[in-house]
């Protein structure tokens, strides 16, 4: 499958195009079988993606910034799978394939919140593109991120913490769990709680 006509192309000025589909999304194209269909969709749709928002940005501060570049018919915030609540992204859905695409020109790199928002061309929202794809319920990109990030819930926690094999620690007799995923059996009992336990019959 050829994406030529997406891939850059050499002009005489001195400055790119703005209005053409991330590196990120050529990327994911060429590994789908439909990569080059949604890469046409994304240039004539009229809803763009937004990442690497604050989980404390509000969609009153999205609407109010994003309106700037045209009429906004709908923002979805993008949620944890599990505690839904914002986890840094969102959808906002202009009237028109051209407002969008100002979007794009105009507001990349924007600072919100004290961080530099990142936008892309997006084929068009679907019900279930709202919720993080990550283990914890997140975005994958929070739980490969090992460095604090107040505004990005703090520390991530490691993947090995996540799947139980690393998580507690040993305070002389009692062991102790830090991280709670929702959902998940307790992996680890109080083994005080255990000791204190009186069973008949058993000295």
């Amino acid at each position: 499958m050829s994406l030529a006509e997406f891939d850059e192309i050499k002009y005489d000025h001195s400055t790119t195009r703005l209005d053409v589909p991330s590196n990120y999304l050529i990327r994911k194209a060429r590994r789908n079988p439909h990569g080059l269909e949604d890469l046409r969709k994304s240039m004539k749709s009229a809803t763009i993606y937004v990442g690497n928002l604050s989980f404390y940005t509000s969609e009153e501060q999205i609407y109010e910034l994003f309106s700037k570049c045209g009429t906004i018919k709908r923002i979805i915030m993008g949620l944890d799978r599990f505690k839904f609540t914002p986890c840094g992204f969102c959808f906002v859905i202009y009237s028109t394939p051209e407002e969008a695409l100002n979007a794009v020109k105009y507001l990349s790199d924007t600072k919100l919140d004290d961080r530099n928002i990142t936008l892309d061309l997006d084929p068009g929202f679907e019900d279930g593109r709202q919720f993080g794809r990550g283990k914890s319920g997140g975005q994958v990109s929070d739980e490969l991120r090992f460095e604090f990030d107040a505004s990005r819930g703090g520390f991530s926690v490691p993947l090995v913490d996540r799947i139980g094999v690393n998580n507690s620690h040993n305070f002389g007799a009692r062991r102790v769990r830090d991280t709670y995923i929702p959902g998940q059996d307790d992996a680890f009992e109080d083994e005080e709680e255990e000791l204190d336990t009186y069973i008949p019959g058993q000295d």
